[in-house]
């Protein structure tokens, strides 16, 4: 499948190693010192560019944690719109560290892993020049995001903004019962930094 230049380039800002550190040395009352890698894996390549993602404290690197699948795909419907299905795996254990060690998640397979269907982004693209993209996103369902695992139900609100020169997350954890925002982006966006490039691993 030819890919659309607009899903090239959402999939090259967002293939990296980041950090968010001069948002930690500004406001560290409210935003943890976080690395966050987002490393392609050669998974759904017949219609998509798929990406591995987890995120450490930046004093445990050794101890990430939230790992999961990013699916980055035109839509069925419209290959204009520009779609993100996420899913979770099914044993995170043994794909734990495969931001910093690649070969962790060579061989994942899509059985090792569940589609979260109320968890898919529509993505807004406007062109600044060229060459040059604003990406952001917004729920493509009413239906709140949520997953389970070890007999728990979890429900979050999941969001970003993607540039050349930056990377931001809204994604928040949500109280069911009063559906207020209980932990992530309280107070605005995580702001990320690109540190190491990783689109040279994309297969587009």
């Amino acid at each position: 499948m030819t890919f659309s230049l607009e899903l090239i380039a959402l999939a090259k800002y967002m293939a990296g190693e980041f950090d968010n550190g001069e948002q930690a040395v500004a406001d560290p009352a409210w935003y943890v010192h976080i690395r966050l890698w987002q490393r392609p894996v050669h998974l759904f390549a017949e219609d998509s560019i798929t990406l591995f993602a987890e995120q450490a404290n930046i004093l445990k690197l050794d101890n990430p944690y939230r790992p999961r699948i990013v699916r980055l795909r035109q839509s069925d419907t419209d290959p204009a719109l520009l779609q993100v299905n996420y899913y979770m795996l099914k044993d995170p254990n043994a794909v734990r560290g495969g931001g910093r060690n690649p070969a962790l998640i060579e061989a994942l397979t899509p059985e090792q892993m569940e589609f979260l269907p109320s968890c898919t982004l529509n993505v807004n693209q406007r062109r600044l020049d060229s060459n040059n993209y604003h990406f952001s996103t917004s729920p493509a369902t009413a239906e709140r995001c949520c997953f389970s695992y070890q007999d728990q139900t979890y429900y979050v609100a999941l969001g970003f903004e993607a540039t050349q020169e930056e990377f931001l997350t809204y994604d928040k954890g949500i109280d069911p019962q009063t559906g207020q925002a209980i932990w992530g982006a309280l107070l605005g966006p995580f702001r990320y930094s690109k540190r190491q490039d990783f689109s040279a691993e994309l297969a587009v």
